[in-house]
């Protein structure tokens, strides 16, 4: 469910499709890979000298050939960059020797020595989703912010990226799994900073109980349900990070009732693990699950990796820098993250008059299609609204290589071609 993401990202968590493209790979459960060397857990590949991977032409979804323009459209109700196709294949969480896919690992000892190898596991689903998939099937209302392409990588009007692994729920349980893990990269238009990226990983847990293993129990379903979820979830935080203190926050989430946010003390002060709860019955009988409960979690790898490993920016899960890669070894868990670098950030200010359908997540794909992953950092230092009306923002962009040290040439060049295409496709007035 939509609670894989962080609970800053938890209000993404869908009508039926008429996207050619669905329609010709039958994308309900199509694995994929790519045609490329990106598609083994030890690729890698030489980036480009703006920070960014270079864009492949085509990937494979379960044994069907997809172009980049499939992804990439000159279309106006698409907006997926290359930066993003980019990224598609490169399943950071099937890496045994990359932090996220070390963290999968963890997670998946912990059900599998716990519930006798119960959860069916899926790592591999196709990330084009139809709407209906991303959000009807989860219950996101019609006028949920998070079905905005503001917020959401749109290929057409009814194909998407998924924001969610919730994405497959309902196919999982229509096709008769009961007890299953869902992990996978989710894509989301977001903000430049040290802990976000439009592109992460999630991880969702699901379990249906039938009316006998509750009823002997003398609660109801819904109590029996999230009894059983708290238990599984606290040993899961011990399983991570020890004997932890932990509290329960209750939360509220459109596809879980009762729904549940787990915190646990960490490094002296309370941190968010994840979101969770017992599954709506909509959701349920929508899906064949008749006289049943259920319960959800949904945790970012990131998030919880970021922290586990000591990783500063999340920029570096995507490095294929040596000096990153070889610091993390397959099933080890208590390895902390050596800074190689300490190159320093070069800051560049931008100033001017935004109209109405100016949003601060368009400006961040602006500066990300042109900068790459050598954008750190776009901060809102200023505003003001003049006698006029008129509304002026000034942007601090912080640009830095996590590899080497940047060139004043390159900064200026990179900034020149920020503030130009800011104002030609933000149709703002530079100042």
């Amino acid at each position: 469910m939509t609670m894989a993401m962080s609970i800053a990202q938890f209000t993404f968590f869908s009508r039926a499709t008429s996207s050619s493209f669905l329609n010709r790979t039958n994308a309900r459960f199509n694995r994929f890979t790519f045609s490329t060397p990106f598609s083994t857990a030890d690729a890698t590949c030489t980036r480009k000298k703006n920070g960014r991977l270079p864009v492949l032409s085509a990937l494979e979804l379960g044994g069907v050939k997809i172009a980049r323009d499939d992804v990439v459209r000159d279309d106006p109700t698409n907006n997926v960059p290359d930066s993003i196709f980019s990224k598609l294949g490169m399943q950071l969480h099937k890496r045994n020797q990359h932090p996220i896919g070390i963290l999968k690992n963890a997670i998946y000892e912990y059900f599998d020595a716990n519930y006798s190898n119960k959860f069916d596991k899926f790592d591999d689903l196709c990330p084009l989703v139809s709407v209906k998939q991303n959000f009807d099937d989860v219950l996101v209302p019609a006028d949920h912010i998070s079905r905005s392409y503001n917020d959401t990588y749109y290929v057409d009007s009814q194909t998407v990226l998924r924001c969610h692994t919730s994405a497959h729920q309902a196919e999982l349980l229509r096709d008769g799994h009961t007890h299953f893990l869902v992990t996978g990269d989710v894509y989301r238009r977001d903000s430049i900073d040290s802990t976000h990226y439009p592109v992460f990983h999630q991880m969702e847990g699901f379990r249906v109980f039938s009316p006998k293993e509750w009823e002997a129990s003398g609660l109801d379903g819904t109590s029996y349900a999230a009894d059983d979820l708290k238990k599984c979830l606290e040993g899961l935080a011990r399983h991570l990070f020890g004997a932890v203190e932990m509290r329960w926050i209750d939360a509220y989430f459109p596809f879980t009732n009762p729904s549940f946010e787990l915190e646990i003390y960490f490094q002296e002060k309370w941190m968010e693990v994840l979101g969770c709860g017992v599954t709506e019955q909509e959701i349920l009988r929508n899906n064949g699950q008749l006289d049943s409960v259920a319960w959800a979690f949904g945790l970012g790898l990131e998030r919880l990796a970021m922290v586990l490993f000591d990783i500063p920016d999340i920029r570096l899960f995507w490095s294929n820098d040596e000096r990153f890669t070889s610091q993390f070894t397959k099933g080890k868990m208590g390895i902390k993250f050596k800074p190689f670098s300490k190159f320093p950030p070069c800051f560049k200010d931008m100033s001017f008059w935004i109209n109405e359908s100016f949003t601060e997540n368009n400006l961040c794909e602006v500066v990300r299609g042109v900068a790459g992953d050598l954008a750190e950092e776009v901060q809102l230092i200023d505003n003001f609204t003049n006698k006029k009306g008129m509304t002026s923002h000034c942007y601090r962009i912080a640009y830095r290589s996590m590899e080497r040290s940047l060139t004043d040439e390159e900064i200026n060049e990179l900034q020149r071609k920020v503030r130009e295409q800011v104002e030609t496709k933000l149709n703002v007035e530079l100042r």
